[in-house]
């Protein structure tokens, strides 16, 4: 008799945004992953889930077809599917009375879309992938993501692009915006056995890239690193204290309000999370 294999037992799940919370502020990791607290949609974000949705969708034209003036059309359907989905979306242009905001906010995600074609030319590619979910268990932990693009040349070698609609990153910043990329690369690595040739990050804003290219050992160091990251927000559910780590990107932060760093007071501690296994997709998200 053949025996069946066991589904891996899962105690705990995190996505790249998750762990780059955790990293940057394990209270926000509260805020977001534990307590749920929602999130309004800004502009600026928005408009990163629209231009992704529109290079998403630029692929299902056939190859001849994939000019910008194609990619600017698919904007106006692109942005009601985005309001259907999620109807506060249409809030942020609540006061716009005469339309201009809106007109100038979409010109500003149609200037995006030029940005990617001068960077490459989508007519002379066939993605094997497009907002692909990857996940694999290790050791009980679930790793789990979404992937803007996956390549596959014709020799096999796989190649991650991310679509990022913000600037490029100084230098000494590159290390975490690379951290997302190696998160799938590593997910793609256990899963298909082979290591990505290529990690690419495209900055819209200003029509850069930033490319890396990891091996196998890299991979195992990050993931240990991973696991070490769970073992600590582990650490953290056993007791309930997930601290403030203040920064610069406070001044961003929608729960600044409930900070001790600012007089604020975070919410009771959910007492069914003290010592649980939790799992991060229920937790918002924030587009590149």
């Amino acid at each position: 008799m053949t025996e069946t294999a066991l589904p891996p037992v899962v105690v705990g799940s995190l996505s790249p945004s998750r762990a780059a919370d955790f990293k940057s502020c394990p209270l926000l990791y509260r805020f977001r992953c534990i307590d749920r607290l929602p999130e309004s949609p800004s502009r600026l974000a928005t408009r990163g889930t629209l231009v992704h949705a529109v290079l998403e969708r630029l692929f299902d034209l056939p190859a001849a077809g994939r000019t910008l003036e194609a990619a600017r059309d698919l904007l106006p359907a692109a942005w009601q599917r985005l309001v259907d989905e999620c109807p506060e979306a249409a809030d942020l242009f609540a006061d716009d009375s005469d339309g201009a905001d809106f007109g100038e906010w979409m010109a500003s995600a149609g200037k995006l879309l030029s940005n990617y074609f001068a960077l490459e030319d989508p007519t002379r590619l066939e993605p094997a992938a497009r907002e692909e979910l990857v996940e694999v268990v290790l050791d009980g932990l679930r790793l789990r993501g979404y992937v803007d693009r996956l390549d596959i040349s014709p020799a096999g070698d796989l190649r991650v692009v991310d679509y990022k609609t913000g600037a490029t990153p100084r230098e000494a910043f590159e290390a975490k915006a690379l951290f997302q990329m190696k998160f799938y690369a590593l997910v793609l690595w256990r899963t298909r056995g082979v290591v990505p040739r290529m990690l690419r990050l495209m900055y819209l804003s200003d029509s850069d890239t930033l490319t890396y290219a990891p091996d196998a050992d890299e991979l195992l160091r990050f993931e240990r690193t991973l696991k070490a990251l769970w073992a600590a927000i582990e650490r953290a559910l056993q007791t309930g204290d997930f601290r403030p780590r203040p920064s610069r990107l406070c001044e961003w932060c929608e729960h600044r309000a409930l900070c001790p760093s600012f007089g604020g007071t975070p919410p009771p501690f959910p007492v069914e999370a003290l010592g649980s296994a939790h799992d991060d997709r229920r937790a918002p998200s924030v587009p590149g």
